[in-house]
């Protein structure tokens, strides 16, 4: 009896198991059917770098799941939700994605360690693996602060031309809408049509102008972006024409952008000033004075 009463139990428990993987593997179809409906490109991975490419289908398959059922499921959306829409991923990695991505890390780069010294026979210290660990789960925070700093460095690069593109739209007579349309359509692909094609899809779903405009400066998070969106908040609430403040805007943006130039211009010498003392000067001294020291020896 107890032996066929632990075969009943085993075989219960198999079932249990089975019907649960089963039941998460199609619910994991069901969410990717969904993401490709909703026009998740999936090749844009590529450019936000092979670590990232290579292992989301791991952690979004078998760490996502237990993240998502976390009782600081709440603390993780609100501490990574505004970097993930600053470095322009809200469209591949939720927040839950993210801490998935650090706690995948921490496995993730000790495996990659072990595999690289087993191909290589060498004989790294096994100690250096709590340490890459460390790393792992600290390297997506620096990863993805390097995207945002370069996502607001490209909105910058782009701005002056959209908005003078936008003031000349308005002033030909487009409303702001359809002036923005007319932007994202002529300038070139970059992260300021990326935002201004998600304000214009909030826009279309319900969202007023105003709030649309608050959107985009939280997510960009730069001083010249909240005051443009501030300007265009504060014309259309009193009724305002936009085609000078544009202009203006412009201008400001174009000149900011200028004094900038020259202040990393400035700075250049600055930073050149210890390569040259550690590099280039011992170089030239021992080309210069290697010849002298040969002959004062040899004489």
């Amino acid at each position: 009896m107890l032996m066929w009463a632990a075969v009943i139990s085993v075989g219960i428990s198999v079932y249990i198991v089975t019907s649960l993987m089963f039941q998460e593997e199609d619910e994991y179809k069901a969410q990717e059917k969904l993401e490709d409906g909703a026009g998740t490109d999936k090749s844009s991975l590529a450019k936000h770098g092979i670590i990232l490419q290579y292992s989301r289908p791991f952690f979004r398959r078998y760490i996502t799941p237990v993240v998502s059922s976390m009782k600081s499921k709440r603390k993780i959306k609100e501490r990574y939700k505004r970097k993930l829409a600053g470095a322009g991923l809200t469209n591949n990695l939720t927040p839950e994605d993210f801490f998935s991505f650090k706690l995948f890390l921490i496995v993730g780069f000790p495996i990659v360690f072990l595999g690289v010294r087993t191909f290589l026979e060498e004989t790294w210290p096994m100690s250096y693996i709590p340490i890459i660990a460390i790393c792992g789960f600290f390297y997506p925070d620096i990863w993805i602060k390097g995207k945002i700093e370069n996502r607001q460095k490209e909105v910058m690069r782009n701005m002056p031309f959209s908005v003078d593109m936008l003031a000349l739209s308005v002033e030909a007579g487009l409303d702001f809408i359809a002036a923005m349309t007319k932007v994202v359509e002529k300038a070139r692909d970059s992260a300021l049509t990326e935002e201004f094609e998600i304000l214009l899809k909030e826009i279309k779903i319900g969202a007023t102008r105003a709030e649309a405009l608050r959107n985009m400066a939280w997510r960009i998070d730069l001083i010249p972006i909240s005051s443009f969106c501030a300007t265009l908040i504060a014309a259309d609430s009193v009724g305002a024409s936009i085609g000078p403040i544009l202009k203006s805007l412009s201008e400001e943006i174009r000149q900011k952008r200028s004094s900038e130039v020259e202040k990393a211009g400035a700075t250049a010498a600055t930073k050149i000033l210890f390569p040259m003392l550690f590099l280039i000067v011992p170089a030239v001294f021992i080309v210069v004075a290697t010849p002298i020291i040969l002959e004062s020896i040899a004489g």
